[in-house]
């Protein structure tokens, strides 16, 4: 068995991840391509759970603008990463992979509910678990639900894909002069505004010291050697 750094991860997806190059809401050759790096290192023997957003279909907050109050809009939101959480797992079952979509919103008819003991159990009899329906309450993001999950299946590593190659001081497909971070701490995200996850979500896994990992998932095989303890990305920790 190749040498694995992490035993237990939670990968955080935006919605935008599944969007692809062609831009269609969920494009089924990306969804493809991200399931394959994700079987690739649960086939080292890594137990994987995902938190899935739903950017890609609605965006919650941005509806607000639109006359939608918050709570309906965050509900709307839910509702989306349900979506994608389901296109995962199709593409999941179609390469042979157990998966369970564990739902903070009831709805049984799609998905199991969230309970920790029935989620880690999943993950230690090897099938993966996508959470969705982010906390099932309205006014806390996708990231928060990463985070928050992350400390209670005390998984190793929050590892947060992106469609760029990690933290950077300004946005890197705006400005060419942005730098890219190696290491930073929970405080630095915090102090400079830095954004790649909401504040609450990186509070959160401050309070439970849970290292984030940021990196491109759309590059094929970062995944991998991201699992082996390859250099990739940002790391956040509580010290440098």
């Amino acid at each position: 068995m190749s040498k694995i750094k992490f035993k237990r991860v939670l990968l955080k997806l935006s919605g935008e991840a599944l969007l692809g190059e062609r831009g269609v809401n969920i494009d089924p050759l990306t969804v493809q391509s991200i399931c394959e790096q994700v079987k690739e290192v649960r086939d080292l023997g890594v137990e994987v759970a995902i938190v899935i957003g739903g950017g890609n279909i609605f965006r919650g907050l941005a509806a607000t603008k639109n006359g939608i109050d918050r709570v309906t809009a965050d509900q709307m939101g839910m509702l989306a990463t349900v979506m994608n959480g389901l296109a995962l797992q199709a593409a999941f079952k179609g390469m042979d992979v157990p998966t369970r979509v564990m739902s903070a919103l009831g709805m049984e008819e799609l998905a199991e509910g969230y309970i920790k003991r029935r989620a880690v159990r999943h993950l230690e009899k090897g099938r993966m678990v996508i959470f969705v329906a982010g906390t099932g309450n309205p006014f806390f993001t996708t990231d928060t639900a990463a985070s928050l999950r992350a400390a209670e299946i005390e998984a190793d590593v929050l590892i947060k894909g992106t469609r760029v190659e990690g933290i950077y001081s300004s946005d890197p497909e705006k400005n060419d002069d942005a730098v890219l971070y190696e290491t930073l701490t929970f405080m630095d995200v915090l102090k400079n505004d830095l954004r790649v996850m909401d504040a609450t979500a990186i509070s959160l896994a401050r309070e439970n010291e849970t290292p984030i990992l940021v990196f491109n998932i759309l590059k094929v095989g970062n995944l991998k050697r991201l699992i082996q303890g390859e250099k990739l990305g940002t790391l956040v920790t509580s010290e440098k």
